[in-house]
């Protein structure tokens, strides 16, 4: 049998020399070799070092072998499964030897008032360059941030020509047979399909980092709490700025949007400011995501060893099962190699 076309030439990924945090993959076949994955498409053959990735993040046209994901997930790399160029965020799966450490960080955060505002302080530092914020109250950031908010889309109407009528569009609006996007004008429906794209990139990171989505620290009472927390950063700088320019362009349906901001997100290389700015907000460094290995909780001394029997005498155990619910599906056995 012929070699197939993937197997030629294989190189090692560029700049590995410490952990890098994230690698897109788009229209390609992801397989494994020995302790890497190999990246497959009709231009290159790619091999990546599993244990140097944070994330591997899947765009369209992705597949992943089996055993390439059981090698990501012994390595404690996070799989999402994503749209293109990180927009919209679908699924993710997280190894089972990813250290908690970044996840603990934030919800001893999250949870005493005092560093939760310290870090909503930080949040709202970040959207008001150059200003002390370090004194204010949580209501006071809320009414200058609305202030801020007003004047940049005054800002953008002047600039395009676009009249700005406010902020009215509301998802699930019932409007043109259910569609909600049809719902509100132009300009809103475009923005709420730009902030719909952020959200999924920024879903993106934060779940290939190890932090929760849920744990928001302006944001509360949503799955997607601390999501909406970082989208909110970059709002002024991606999502109204594109919106604007779209409906002065005539691109108003949501398709415009969504790529409008891959190429966006693409050109200013926001994935790796997003991964940085999570950091800094949580006080992490690259230790929070490294696997400390399997250990049991201790109200007297913190932490034991996992993996260790610690009851006096040979205890009972009861083996698992699916129970009677289970559904299984297997595919038949091959009984000549399939010939590509």
């Amino acid at each position: 049998m012929a070699d197939i076309w993937w197997k030629a030439h294989p190189h090692d990924l560029h700049r590995l020399q410490d952990r890098i945090s994230t690698v897109y993959v788009e229209r390609s076949h992801i397989d494994r070799d020995e302790n890497a994955v190999v990246v497959i498409n009709k231009k290159e053959t790619v091999r990546v070092p599993a244990a140097l990735v944070a994330a591997m993040l899947l765009g369209p046209g992705t597949r992943i072998t089996h055993a390439a994901a059981a090698l990501l997930a012994d390595s404690g790399t996070t799989i999402c499964w994503i749209g293109q160029q990180g927009v919209r965020m679908y699924a993710a799966g997280i190894g089972p030897s990813r250290g908690a450490g970044l996840l603990m960080q934030q919800a001893y955060l999250v949870t005493r008032p005092k560093e939760r505002l310290k870090v909503a302080r930080a949040m709202y530092s970040m959207r008001f360059p150059g200003e002390d914020v370090s004194e204010l109250t949580m209501q006071q950031l809320r009414g200058r941030e609305g202030t801020r908010a007003r004047r940049i889309y005054r800002e953008h109407a002047s600039r395009t020509g676009i009249a700005w009528q406010g902020r009215k569009y509301v998802a699930g609006d019932a409007h043109a047979a259910g569609d909600a996007h049809a719902a509100g004008d132009d300009l809103n429906r475009v923005l709420s399909a730009a902030n719909a794209a952020l959200y999924g990139i920024c879903h993106a990171v934060v779940t290939g980092l190890g932090a929760s989505p849920g744990l928001g620290f302006v944001h509360t009472g949503s799955a997607m709490s601390f999501v909406l927390d970082i989208a909110d950063l970059y709002k002024a700088e991606f999502t109204i700025p594109l919106a604007f320019d779209l409906v002065a362009d005539e691109l108003t349906e949501e398709r415009d949007a969504r790529l409008g901001l891959r190429d966006l997100i693409a050109e200013r290389k926001l994935l790796p400011r997003i991964v940085r700015d999570v950091r800094t907000l949580l006080y992490a460094s690259e230790a929070e995501d490294d696997p400390s290995g399997p250990q049991l909780w201790d109200d007297k001394v913190g932490t034991v060893d996992g993996g260790t029997n610690w009851a006096d005498k040979e205890a009972d155990l009861i083996q698992p099962s699916f129970g009677d619910q289970q559904v299984t599906i297997i595919g038949p056995e091959l009984e000549t190699p399939v010939e590509w």
